[in-house]
């Protein structure tokens, strides 16, 4: 297991073959945990908010589709419309 130094302002090195086997690259985000006094880095990919809201609706089922074609959705989303400005 290779071993990494804490240098000035607290940085660390991580070893090639951590990067390797954990596919990291420049710019990439980790999370860091401490349990006891263990620290266990997780790398974390981050998504904007809207889409993340997005997926939400889809596993839930809150969507409309698949269509056939652009004039089908369009469609369905003036008979959406038309249903949400009745109530």
């Amino acid at each position: 297991m290779p071993l990494v130094r804490v240098k000035e302002k607290f940085q660390v090195t991580l070893p090639a073959s951590v990067r390797q086997k954990t596919g990291l690259a420049v710019g990439d985000l980790l999370e860091a945990n401490v349990e006891g006094k263990k620290i266990t880095l997780t790398p974390k990919s981050v998504i904007d908010r809207e889409l993340a809201l997005a997926l939400e609706d889809v596993k839930k089922g809150r969507v409309y589709g698949p269509f056939r074609s652009a004039k089908e959705m369009l469609r369905s989303l003036r008979g959406v419309k038309k249903t949400r400005t009745a109530s």
